[in-house]
């Protein structure tokens, strides 16, 4: 049974590139019929904050990424963690450290002025023969993991390949801190080991952090998940992303306009590719997904070509579903849809002229309330013989027997020819004094869905 989890920490909000994880993580669970759980790594109490719970909550719950198990919160296993911590501990794979941190940062500092890498000099890992110094009074020991000196750390990750770290390259690792409290990279071990993890798909930042905790679960006897990491993603200047510079929580790609089925159809073309295939659902993603079509490479993440995609799944979308999202957009303008045409058919009238939620609920308000045209426009087309040349205009839509679209365009071919105009002389004033914009779709279909009377009353008025 396929068994994939996402572990975000919570010291901040969702970031898109957890979404991404989260993403392919759960589409391989989806894939191949396993099971996806979420566990909440919330170890760094001075930085975990229930603000960053709810806003990780919200936003797996807003992209729409269910999960079959979970939220699993790391501080609620201490007592797990204590118990493998003094498993190791007993079967010699873990020693107590009563080295200060003064100590540390001074073993260091000696260590960078010898251009050595620094590196704890494991003066209190128990060894045959060894003399261990006196246990200082008063100290709390933190508890390391006796890392393996000599040989390589090596195993096959489904993204990047054959990967090969040697033991010499790292440290006795800390597990538990002098408060007893366990550190992220055990816990991650144990949680993995205890949740019956078979893939562990996750950003390439943490390669480094997989041969300590390899060795972890090897000393500990636990099966080994096959490991996935995932390339970075790039800003568009071609620059690792960053909480602080590049991203936003992904709840407000929602404040964006952007529909989460287009973010997860873009992250999804980041690093992975079905072909030529752009646009495609998330249940097409998951039938075609698989870890062998990764790429190793970063990907640039790119705000035009998210817009592209999420204007083809705006024009794909629910019509009812849409207008819930505009509504409360229009209301925020002092627009009710109330007594005016169905929203539902405005959105689809307009829909194919915009690529995000919020340019469709501009698209949107002149059905329900004139703008305020601009001056150029009123010049430019409403001045001369134009506005009398509209109101006979006026009179004959007033004696339409049927408002429909059909019988509005019936009109005004032959009105231009009586008034010796062409179509735009008379379109662009019909736009500029019934909507206040010149650009609108076809003008017999925006008039028809308005209504009679108040294309009559905005003409006159």
């Amino acid at each position: 049974m396929i068994r994939t989890r996402f572990a975000p920490s919570p010291t901040g909000f969702l970031h898109i590139g957890g979404v991404r994880t989260a993403l392919f993580s759960w589409a391989y669970a989806r894939k191949h019929g396993g099971t996806f759980v979420l566990r909440v790594e919330d170890t760094d109490l001075e930085r975990s904050t229930p603000e960053s719970v709810k806003a990780i909550l919200d936003g797996m719950h807003w992209v729409g990424l269910d999960y079959d198990e979970g939220p699993f919160y790391q501080t609620q296993r201490f007592d797990r963690y204590k118990a493998v911590i003094q498993q190791l501990l007993d079967t010699g794979h873990a020693y107590h450290c009563y080295m200060s941190k003064d100590e540390l940062d001074a073993l260091r500092a000696e260590q960078e002025a010898r251009g050595e890498k620094p590196r704890y000099n494991r003066l209190w890992r128990p060894e045959a023969g060894k003399n261990l110094p006196p246990v200082p009074e008063g100290v709390a020991p933190v508890v390391r993991f006796r890392n393996p000196v000599g040989g390589s750390v090596v195993w096959e990750d489904a993204v990047k390949g054959r990967i090969e770290i040697s033991n010499e390259e790292l440290d006795d690792l800390i597990i538990a801190r002098p408060d007893g409290s366990p550190t992220y990279n055990f816990c991650v071990v144990v949680d993995d080991w205890d949740m019956h993890i078979t893939h562990v798909i996750r950003g390439d930042d943490h390669v480094n952090n997989t041969p300590r905790q390899i060795n972890i679960l090897k000393a500990l006897g636990a099966p080994l998940p096959v490991y996935a990491h995932l390339p970075m993603i790039l800003n568009e200047n071609g620059q690792k992303m960053s909480k602080r510079r590049d991203a936003v929580s992904v709840v407000d790609y929602a404040g964006q306009g952007i529909l989460p089925e287009a973010l997860l159809n873009y992250l999804a073309r980041l690093g992975w590719g079905h072909g030529d295939d752009e646009f495609f659902s998330m249940q097409q993603f998951v039938e075609w997904f698989d870890l062998e079509n990764v790429s190793a490479s970063p990907s640039r993440f790119n705000h035009e070509k998210l817009l592209w995609l999420n204007g083809l799944h705006l024009k794909a979308a629910d019509l009812g579903r849409l207008a819930e999202l505009v509504r409360p957009r229009l209301a925020e303008s002092g627009i009710a849809t109330d007594g005016g045409p169905r929203l539902e058919d405005v959105i689809a009238l307009v829909r194919e002229r915009v690529q995000d939620v919020n340019a469709l609920a501009r698209e949107c308000d002149y059905f329900y309330r004139k703008r305020t045209a601009d001056s150029a426009d009123v010049e430019k087309h409403l001045a001369g013989d134009a506005p009398a040349r509209m109101a006979r205009f006026a009179e004959r839509l007033a004696a339409l027997p049927q408002w429909e679209t059909e019988a509005i365009h019936g009109l005004f071919k032959p009105f231009c020819a009586e008034e010796g105009i062409k179509m735009g002389q008379l379109g662009m004033p019909l736009r500029v004094l019934v909507c206040g914009t010149t650009q609108t779709p076809s003008v017999d279909a925006v008039l028809a869905l308005i209504g009679r009377d108040e294309v009559l009353r905005r003409l006159t008025a």
